[in-house]
């Protein structure tokens, strides 16, 4: 099995309904243009409150593998 060399990047991916929808979001709008995702670490948890509800905000890094 050959080697494997990441890239990681950073995204913030928001959601109304939880923090786990955050992450979905932002995994899901990445690999639109980013292929080869293996995986992610969440930095950062925050949230900004709008009309008395809350807004989720996940800050993650996300890995993808480099292509040959």
């Amino acid at each position: 099995m050959p080697d494997k060399v990441y890239k990681k990047i950073e995204v913030v991916g928001s959601s109304a309904d939880s923090v786990s929808d955050a992450v979905k979001v932002g995994l899901a709008r990445a690999g639109e243009t980013v292929r080869n995702i293996d995986w992610f670490e969440v930095t950062e948890i925050r949230g900004a409150v709008q009309a008395g509800k809350p807004i989720y905000q996940v800050t993650m890094k996300i890995g993808f593998r480099l292509e040959a």
